[in-house]
C-alpha cells in the first residue's frame, strides 16, 4: 500500500500544478488511510507536503509572470498570523472526544475531517456554478476585502491542517478578480507560505519523523515539476472543472468514510 501512496504523492504535486488546490484534499486522506497515521499528525505532515510543494510551483509560475504579487503579499500576512495561532494554541486544546450527538460520540478526527469535506463541497459547488469567472483583470479588485477573508480562511486552514488553495483560489477569483491563471500561480505562493507557517507551529507541539516526511515530499514535488513542464496548456474551462470534480468528490468520500463507514 505504501507503494501506492507514493503515486497518489506524485498525484498531488501535478495536481497541485495544474488547478492550485486540491493537495491537501487528497494527501490528509492518504496519510490517514495508506499510511495509517493519526489525523493530528496527518494534518501535520499534510502542511509541510504541500508547503513545499507550493513553493516550488509557485515559482515555476512566477517564471511565467503568473503570480500577482499583491495579492499574495496580503493574503499571506493575514492568514499566516491566524493560521499560526490555531496551530499552536487552539488545535492542541481541543479534546479527543468532543461531544456526543445522539448517542453517536462526536472525535476530534470526525470534527477536523468533517468540517474540512464540508469546506470543501461548498467551494467545489461555488467553482462549478458559477460562470461569470474573470478570464483577464476587470479592474474591479475587491482587494481590501481580502484581508478579513484571508483571516477567516486562516484560522479555518489552520483548523483543518489543510494548504487551503480550494478556499483561497475562489477568493482570488472573485474578490481580487485576477484571472484563473494567475490566481493559480499565486495561490501556490499563498500555500506555500502559509502551509509552512502553521506547519511550525506543529514542530513546536509535536515530534516530527523528518526522514519519512522529506521523502513523501519529495515525491509530491516531483508531481509539481511534472505537471507544470507537460500539461501547462490544458484549456482554462477544463481546470475550473476538475478543480471543482476533484474537490466535490473527495470530500463526499470522506464524509461517507467517517459518518457511515
Amino acid at each position: 500500500m505504501e507503494y501506492v501512496g507514493f503515486l497518489a504523492l506524485i498525484g498531488i504535486g501535478m495536481i497541485l500544478s495544474l488547478i492550485g488546490g486540491g493537495g491537501s484534499l487528497l494527501s490528509l486522506p492518504i496519510l490517514v488511510y495508506i499510511f495509517s497515521l493519526d489525523v493530528v499528525t496527518a494534518s501535520s505532515y499534510s502542511l509541510f507536503i504541500v508547503g513545499i510543494t507550493s513553493l516550488v510551483g509557485a515559482w515555476l509560475k512566477q517564471k511565467e509572470q503568473r503570480v500577482d504579487m499583491q495579492s499574495a503579499i496580503i493574503f499571506s500576512v493575514c492568514s499566516v498570523v491566524a493560521i499560526f495561532f490555531t496551530r499552536k494554541w487552539i488545535v492542541p486544546r481541543i479534546p479527543e472526544e468532543v461531544l456526543l450527538f445522539d448517542g453517536f460520540p462526536i472525535t476530534k478526527r470526525v470534527l477536523m475531517l468533517g468540517i474540512f469535506a464540508l469546506l470543501a463541497i461548498a467551494s467545489s459547488l461555488t467553482i462549478l456554478l458559477k460562470d461569470d469567472l474573470p478570464s483577464v483583470s476587470d479592474g474591479r479588485s475587491r482587494l481590501k476585502l481580502l484581508i478579513p477573508v484571508s483571516f477567516s480562511i486562516g484560522i479555518l486552514v489552520g483548523f483543518v491542517g489543510v494548504g487551503g488553495g480550494f478556499l483561497i483560489l475562489p477568493s482570488l477569483i472573485f474578490f481580487a478578480r485576477l484571472p484563473f491563471k494567475i490566481a493559480l500561480g499565486t495561490t501556490l505562493l499563498i500555500i506555500g507560505f502559509s502551509s509552512l507557517i502553521g506547519f511550525l507551529g506543529d514542530v513546536m507541539n509535536h515530534e516530527i519523523n523528518w526522514i519519512f516526511l522529506l521523502l513523501i515530499t519529495s515525491f509530491a514535488t516531483l508531481g509539481m515539476m511534472l505537471g507544470n513542464s507537460y500539461l501547462r496548456n490544458i484549456p482554462v474551462r477544463r481546470l475550473r472543472e476538475s478543480f471543482g470534480w476533484i474537490m466535490l468528490t473527495i470530500a463526499i468520500c470522506i464524509l461517507a468514510t467517517e459518518l457511515i463507514f
